[in-house]
């Protein structure tokens, strides 16, 4: 990729990878657990979302920061126009995570619930996958 060092970079991507097995492996890994947290009481899954968020706003955090580290370190002038469309998608759709996140945080009906957590989860794995590709 053309950074500073390799010792550096992987520190970079490292982090990187950590974040994002936080906020999009948890997403999916608490989305799995809901139904045998309603089992153990009504309150139970609030509480766990409660926990999980002061793990994953943290997490998705070092996603950006260590995300603009990345495009930095990669110095998208000198790639091809496909690749930077596709950071292009990509910062989009990660931008679209936070804020699908955010508002199935603060969604009143379960039905917005539902739907915000869903449009968080697909749109975290779709920048995960673009990432892939972008690391290519």
């Amino acid at each position: 990729m053309g950074s500073t060092t390799p010792a550096l970079d992987a520190v970079r991507l490292s982090l990187h990878v950590l974040a994002a097995t936080i906020w999009v492996g948890g997403q999916f890994t608490l989305a799995g657990l809901v139904g045998t947290a309603r089992r153990l009481g009504p309150e139970a899954p609030k509480a766990l979302a409660g926990a999980f968020a002061r793990l994953s706003w943290p997490a998705y955090a070092v996603l950006v920061l260590t995300g603009l580290w990345n495009i930095a370190a990669t110095h998208p002038s000198t790639q091809s126009g496909l690749w930077q469309a596709v950071l292009g998608v990509k910062v989009g759709v990660v931008a679209l995570a936070g804020l699908a996140a955010w508002a199935h945080s603060r969604s009143r009906h379960p039905r917005g619930t539902a739907a915000w957590g869903a449009l968080s989860g697909l749109s975290s794995l779709a920048a995960l996958v673009l990432g892939v590709v972008l690391a290519g």
